[in-house]
C-alpha cells in the first residue's frame, strides 16, 4: 500500500520589529572585606561609653541633690553597719541658729563665700606645714562625704577635684553649707547638727548659742576623740578664737553668701 505524501509545513512567520531584549542578570554585590579584629579599639570604645555614662549619672546625681536631701552618705551607711544604728535627722538651714553657720565657717573655711571650691591660700599653707593640717574647703568635704568615701588616696582626691567645681556650679553656697551641717560627724554615730545639739546640749539646733556652736566646731577635726560637753583648756581657747572669727566674718562680708 503506497504511503501518503507528507504535507509541507510553512515556516513560522517572522515578527516584524526588533527582537525583545534580554534582561541583564543581576549583579552580585561585592563582598565587603571584614574589619580586622582590634581588641584595643573595642576596649577604648567601651571605656569611652562607660566614661560618658558615668559622667551622665554623676551630673544627674549632683543636680538631684541640689533640691533633694541626701538620705544618707556612704560613711553613714558604713557606721550604721558597724554600730547597728546612728543618730541623724535632717534640718533645713532656716531652722538652724545663724551662730552655728558662722562658727562652722569661721572654723573650717573662713573664705567659703569668696572661693569657687578650692582655697588656694589654705592649700599652700597646708603644704608649707607638711600636711599636718588639712586645706580642704567645706565644698570639698561635702563632695567627699556625700559622693565619695573616707580615707586619703589619690583616686579619691582626683575625683574630689573633678566633682567639687561641678557642685559649686550647680548648688548655691547656702545649699552646700546646709548639706555640710547635716552630714558631718560630731561623735561616734552622731551625724548632723540636729543630732549634735541634742546629744551634747539637750537642745534644738535653732537654740544653740555662739559659744555652744564654737565648742561644736572644735571637735570637727577629731569628733571621736573630743567632746564639747567636757572641753579641755585647749578646746576652750580654740572655741574663743572661733567665736572671734565668727564675729569677724559677720562684719567683713565673708558671710554674705549664706546669711538670710
Amino acid at each position: 500500500m503506497a504511503s501518503k505524501p507528507r504535507k509541507k509545513t510553512r515556516p513560522a512567520a517572522r515578527r516584524k520589529g526588533p527582537a525583545p531584549r534580554r534582561k541583564p542578570a543581576p549583579r552580585r554585590k561585592a563582598r565587603q572585606p571584614r574589619e580586622p579584629f582590634r581588641p584595643m579599639r573595642r576596649l577604648l570604645r567601651w571605656l569611652r561609653r562607660l566614661a560618658l555614662a558615668t559622667i551622665g549619672v554623676m551630673l544627674t546625681w549632683i543636680s538631684a541633690y541640689a533640691f533633694l536631701d541626701p538620705p544618707a552618705t556612704p560613711y553613714m551607711l558604713s557606721e550604721k553597719t558597724r554600730l547597728g544604728e546612728i543618730d541623724h535627722e535632717w534640718v533645713p538651714l532656716s531652722e538652724i541658729s545663724p551662730d552655728v553657720a558662722l562658727a562652722i565657717v569661721a572654723a573650717e573655711d573662713a573664705n567659703f563665700c569668696t572661693h569657687w571650691g578650692f582655697d588656694m591660700a589654705a592649700i599652700r599653707a597646708a603644704i608649707a606645714d607638711g600636711g599636718k593640717r588639712g586645706g580642704s574647703t567645706i565644698s570639698q568635704q561635702v563632695v567627699k562625704n556625700v559622693f565619695l568615701w573616707q580615707g586619703r588616696s589619690w583616686p579619691r582626691k582626683a575625683l574630689e577635684a573633678l566633682i567639687t567645681p561641678v557642685v559649686e556650679l550647680i548648688w548655691t553656697k547656702r545649699r552646700i553649707l546646709e548639706v555640710y551641717l547635716n552630714v558631718i560627724e560630731f561623735d561616734e554615730g552622731v551625724f548632723g547638727i540636729e543630732a549634735a545639739a541634742r546629744h551634747y546640749f539637750d537642745t534644738g539646733p535653732e537654740s544653740l548659742t555662739l559659744r555652744q556652736a564654737a565648742l561644736l566646731a572644735t571637735v570637727l577635726p577629731s569628733p571621736k576623740q573630743r567632746s564639747p560637753r567636757q572641753p579641755s583648756a585647749a578646746m576652750q581657747a580654740r572655741a574663743r578664737r572661733i567665736a572671734d572669727g565668727a564675729a569677724t566674718i559677720r562684719t567683713d562680708g565673708r558671710a554674705s553668701c549664706f546669711k538670710d
